[in-house]
């Protein structure tokens, strides 16, 4: 099971067990991160999962969707790093993975 390191809104560091085949989102749900609002429940329909992914996890993930994009767009607080976290698949090439909330829109 790969591990995340999340770090909150706050800055705290959070390590927490992710399930491959689940989101990145569900696994931030399920440890309890409540800022974490991920208000349409991993539809990829809001931009309320928005997380900060570090730079060498990137090439790991899946191409951005047109639709993730559009949302991004809406947030304030995009990034190069910027990421929905509901359309991030766990891996296992994922341990170790660090990634930090973004600020709230």
């Amino acid at each position: 099971m790969p591990e995340l390191v999340v770090v909150t809104r706050a800055g705290e560091e959070r390590i927490i067990d992710g399930s491959v085949g689940h989101n990145v989102m569900e696994a931030i749900r399920d440890a309890g991160i409540d800022e974490l609002l991920a208000l349409c429940g991993g539809c990829c329909s809001c931009a309320t999962c928005h997380v900060y992914v570090d730079p060498e996890y990137l090439p790991l993930l899946p191409a951005m969707s047109d639709d993730e994009n559009d949302l991004l767009d809406s947030s304030d607080h995009r990034g190069d790093r910027s990421r929905l976290s509901c359309q991030i698949m766990i891996s296992d090439s994922m341990d170790g993975m660090r990634l930090a909330i973004a600020p709230e829109d």
